[in-house]
């Protein structure tokens, strides 16, 4: 079992071997962004450390004793054996799809259609799409079924991860004019005794009743499907459900739907990332979901809670 402590620091290990690789403690200091000063200072200390001399001190060159090349080169060839798996692990995170998780709602109405355009652009990126209201893990520690990238219905606040602000659009309650007719307005307790409709994995009907003191009628039930049949349900005029209103705004418009209540305790739409792990082929895709989203709805107004991430600027 290795000895920690026993070991010598790191920094000065390194500026051991960077001058060993150069010959002079300037170029050194260049290669390692310190100081020449640095490097000297982080060698003697090392020889403390060890208690050997490793550097001939003596004219304009500096030279290293026997001990010092020995250990020069073991810190060489460890350091590049760290290189060089940093580069293998590195080659697989590339080859690895990026995963990217959001409601099958948003996957339906917003990124399948959408997709072509995609992976017109970006022939050599896979994607794998995991359409589920559920919360995945983003990120370095999602573990090998995290996802790169989300994007999530809330307010914009997920703990250690940052989030842009896509689409402002509140829950609306919706029914068709078949069920519920332009003429009559029913309050929440009387939509309760209608039956209901919401995405599978929510309980956002009984939720939205809570929310206005009401409760589902116990001889009505709620059916759970999931997202991408939530329209065709509502339309169909057999019950009354939740949405997001950014995805009815033309069936409202339309008639085939009319908007009875709106939820408005959440912002939007969000794409949500977590800034260590995002590897390139994935701020490619964050990027396009950008544009993607502001040529759909335009840019969110006043997204105080949704930094611009470095990704951006890239």
């Amino acid at each position: 079992m290795m000895d920690w402590h026993s070991l010598p620091p790191l920094t000065a290990l390194r500026a051991l071997a960077a001058l060993s690789e150069t010959g002079s403690t300037v170029a050194a200091g260049a290669r390692l962004n310190v100081s020449h000063a640095a490097v000297s200072q982080q060698v003697k200390q090392l020889e403390t450390h060890l208690g050997l001399a490793l550097v001939r001190r003596g004219g304009r060159a500096l030279e290293l004793t026997e001990e010092g090349r020995q250990l020069a080169e073991a810190v060489l060839a460890g350091m590049e054996g760290i290189a060089e798996t940093t580069r293998r692990l590195r080659g697989q995170a590339e080859d690895r799809p990026v995963v990217i998780t959001c409601t099958p709602t948003l996957a339906a109405h917003f990124l399948m259609p959408r997709l072509p355009d995609f992976q017109q652009a970006h022939p050599g990126i896979s994607l794998m799409i995991d359409p589920t209201p559920q919360l995945r893990q983003i990120g370095p520690h999602g573990g090998p079924g995290g996802a790169d990238l989300a994007l999530r219905y809330g307010s914009g606040h997920w703990p250690g991860l940052q989030a842009r602000l896509l689409v402002e659009s509140p829950v609306a309650v919706l029914a068709a004019p078949e069920l519920i007719p332009p003429d009559v307005l029913p309050s929440p307790d009387d939509l309760a005794h209608y039956p209901w409709y919401q995405e599978l994995g929510t309980n956002e009907a009984s939720d939205f009743l809570r929310w206005q003191g009401a409760a589902l009628a116990p001889q009505r039930g709620v059916t759970s499907l999931p997202g991408n049949m939530m329209l065709e349900a509502l339309r169909s005029g057999r019950g009354v459900g939740p949405m997001a209103r950014a995805f009815v705004e033309a069936d409202i418009a339309a008639g085939r739907l009319r908007l009875i209540f709106e939820d408005v305790r959440k912002k939007g739409y969000f794409l949500v990332w977590h800034e260590e792990s995002l590897r390139p082929a994935a701020r490619r895709l964050a990027r396009w979901i950008t544009a993607q989203a502001a040529q759909a709805w335009g840019a969110p107004q006043g997204d105080a809670t949704a930094p611009d991430g470095p990704w951006m600027h890239l």
